[in-house]
């Protein structure tokens, strides 16, 4: 369950105040003091908020309020806070006395980091923002010298691969070339035996044999 809220917001008036209401709640509170910031309308005849009565009482009525510009030796103050701090603007503040978180905040925001950024520190980090610069400029740098030798390797690898098509493609050929000239030798070497004088054919020594025709007398005399 979230908190409740410190009042009803039916028929509470809003928006700017008026002089009235400040003198009936400075009167209030300097002659009853704070006691709770949900009764204070209430007791002090005010239709308004708590929590806006509270404000208006810390940011512009309270009698110890100090008011006016803030000095160079305050800002410097603040500068110095607000490196180890952070935007922890009331804690800054407590080292004013007098003076609001509202006040240091919106102070910081449109005068104090404009004059940071125009002396040339970073107000987050309060360095020196070409040190920013250099870095990222060496990071930038690292980058392009990453993407450089990508696209030099993306470049050479249609190169490899088409030295490895050729290379594939030339020992296929020279294979190929190994295998016909080994049978157009065996080819060679068939015909040079069916023509080769010089090699006993079967048939021919069949003919040349004398039992053979032998044979083939006695046929002969068979059918004369």
């Amino acid at each position: 369950m979230g908190r409740q809220p410190c009042c009803d917001n039916i028929g509470l008036k809003r928006g700017p105040w008026k002089i009235e209401e400040d003198h009936k709640l400075m009167n209030f509170i300097l002659n009853n003091g704070i006691q709770c910031w949900r009764l204070v309308p209430k007791l002090a005849g005010l239709m308004r908020c708590g929590k806006s009565c509270r404000l208006r009482w810390i940011n512009y009525l309270r009698p110890d309020l100090k008011r006016g510009a803030l000095t160079e030796a305050e800002e410097d103050i603040i500068i110095k806070l607000h490196s180890h701090l952070g935007n922890r603007w009331s804690k800054i503040a407590a080292h004013f006395p007098g003076r609001t978180d509202n006040e240091i905040k919106n102070h910081w925001n449109t005068r104090i980091k404009k004059k940071l950024k125009f002396l040339g520190i970073d107000p987050l980090t309060h360095k020196p923002i070409e040190q920013n610069d250099d870095i990222k400029q060496q990071v930038s740098v690292e980058i392009d010298e990453n993407v450089k030798e990508l696209a030099e390797k993306t470049l050479d690898y249609p190169r490899e691969q088409q030295n490895i098509q050729n290379s594939t493609s030339s020992s296929s050929l020279n294979e190929s070339l190994d295998v016909g000239s080994s049978s157009e030798i065996f080819q060679n070497s068939h015909t040079l035996d069916m023509y080769n004088p010089g090699v006993e054919d079967p048939f021919q020594n069949w003919i040349g044999s004398p039992i053979h025709w032998d044979l083939f007398d006695n046929l002969e005399d068979n059918f004369l």
